[in-house]
């Protein structure tokens, strides 16, 4: 799956960040910069991608 960190301006400055395709916590480590970069964070929404483990995270408890 593609991995997408979307930006969204809207008209009174506000910003909203939306990560798409990563699993786990990859999404949070993804985008830090930008979210350091923009300031303080209002709000979090956490989507069911985030409840996912990664991929790497499952590979890694797979092996003996």
């Amino acid at each position: 799956m593609t991995q997408i960190i979307e930006i969204v301006i809207s008209p009174d400055g506000q910003t909203k960040l939306e990560t798409k395709g990563f699993g786990g916590q990859s999404c949070r480590d993804a985008s830090r910069f930008l979210e350091q970069a923009l300031g303080v964070r209002a709000s979090e929404q956490l989507t069911a991608e985030f409840h996912e483990k990664s991929v790497v995270q499952q590979a890694q408890h797979q092996q003996p």
